[in-house]
């Protein structure tokens, strides 16, 4: 009776219509529970993963659409890793072009450079720093467009090119002073075993960066040293502004190391602490350049060798011939290797290549280029520094610079 009456009906349906919204609402209710201990537990991950990251001292970046994972570093370890980038191929051949001028037009040039290519470097520090540690092409792309993005990086490749050119040619004579092989065959050696390591990745670390560091300056000491008893002031008190354009071109190659800038601003992880050692990494290679170019200056005057140390074999004999190629031998080793796996990197990232068609790319052109003929160590250096030192290191950073902080401020006042 009550299942066929009307009103006993409609109750049930009602009935059975809360029920099924009651469990339908349940189960919403169910899910949005799940997803918030979903998020929870992922949020629980992500925070011990970062303190796993910084108990380990691993910090996670992303260049373009590449995530990397990069040691943190000291700041003194960034020190060392900017002033060793620095002092390399660059400083032996800084006595030769100083030759070309003289003390006096010598020393200002170096100074003059280094306080341009110091502003240069914070323009460089302030921009990366403001897109979130990108690398330099990066920063030209995004203030002066896909053009601009593209000079860089082909600014950077003859700047790479001209180094690899003058690093290869300086151990090619090393080689022959040291082992008496053929000159040719000697770069030839090098550049196998240099460039095999570059393939293989087997990049420094900041601490042992340090170390190298520590072993250059001390041998730069050393062989300031040795020349001192044999330097005379008149050897070098004359002037011939014939060779300021090569002084300049070496000089710029010598303080060139911003490419590195953004790297060492996120292994430190502080824009101001990275700020103060860049400081630093100016001021220790200056000098260590003003007295090695003085005392090369006075000791050999006009007759200075291209590689500057070898200088020391017609003093010292053997031991000369030894310390002479030895710290040459260092410096440009680690140069080589280090600016190799950078420049590999920058073309893996840039023009998305494989690493094969990367590496290629970054150590077979010079090699050519050495074996048709280009081989003098100062002249290519100074090259380099003229052409694409000058473009990426000085002009580029000041346009966008001038592009990003002045023209808006122009603007406002324009405005007002």
């Amino acid at each position: 009776m009550k299942k066929n009456n009307p009103i006993f009906t409609i109750i049930s349906m009602t009935t059975n219509t809360l029920k099924n919204k009651t469990s339908l609402s349940c189960k919403k209710e169910s899910a949005r529970k799940r997803k918030i201990l979903k998020r929870r537990r992922l949020g629980r991950e992500r925070i011990h993963l970062h303190q796993i990251r910084r108990n380990t001292k691993i910090a996670a970046f992303r260049l373009s659409t590449i995530k990397v994972e990069k040691l943190r570093i000291t700041p003194i370890e960034g020190l060392a890793i900017l002033v060793g980038t620095l002092v390399g191929a660059g400083v032996l051949g800084l006595p030769y072009a100083a030759s070309k001028v003289g003390l006096i037009p010598a020393i200002g040039i170096l100074f003059g450079a280094m306080l341009l290519m110091l502003f240069t470097a914070f323009i460089v520090l302030k921009l990366s720093a403001e897109m979130g540690g990108a690398q330099m092409s990066t920063i030209a792309h995004r203030a002066l467009g896909k053009s601009g993005g593209w000079i860089m990086y082909i600014s950077i490749m003859i700047t790479g090119f001209g180094a690899f050119l003058a690093y290869i040619a300086g151990m090619g004579s090393i080689f022959t002073t040291l082992f008496g092989v053929n000159e040719i065959f000697g770069a030839i050696i090098f550049w196998i075993l240099a460039s095999s390591v570059i393939y293989l990745g087997l990049e420094a670390s900041g601490k042992t960066e340090l170390i190298m560091g520590f072993v250059l300056i001390a041998l730069f000491i050393g062989v300031t040293v040795m020349l001192l008893p044999h330097a005379r002031l008149e050897n070098a008190l004359y002037a011939d502004l014939g060779g300021i354009f090569s002084m300049v071109g070496v000089v710029i190659f010598a303080f060139g190391f911003h490419t590195v800038i953004p790297d060492v601003y996120r292994g430190i992880g502080s824009y101001e602490k990275t700020k103060k050692v860049l400081v630093l990494a100016f001021l220790i290679p200056t000098v260590i350049y003003a007295v090695f170019m003085v005392i090369f200056l006075m000791t050999f005057g006009k007759n200075t060798p291209q590689v500057a140390t070898q200088g020391l074999e017609a003093i010292y004999n053997g031991m000369g011939k030894i310390v002479g190629n030895a710290l040459p031998l260092i410096a440009i080793t680690t140069s080589y290797i280090g600016l190799g796996l950078a420049q590999q990197s920058n073309s893996k990232e840039f023009l998305r290549l494989k690493k094969p068609a990367a590496w290629a790319l970054t150590v077979v052109p010079p090699i050519i280029i050495y074996l048709a003929g280009v081989r003098n160590f100062a002249d290519v250096l100074s090259f380099a520094g003229n052409t694409g030192d000058m473009m990426a290191f000085i002009i580029l950073p000041i346009l966008i610079w001038f592009i990003i902080c002045v023209v808006p401020k122009i603007r406002v006042k324009i405005k007002q």
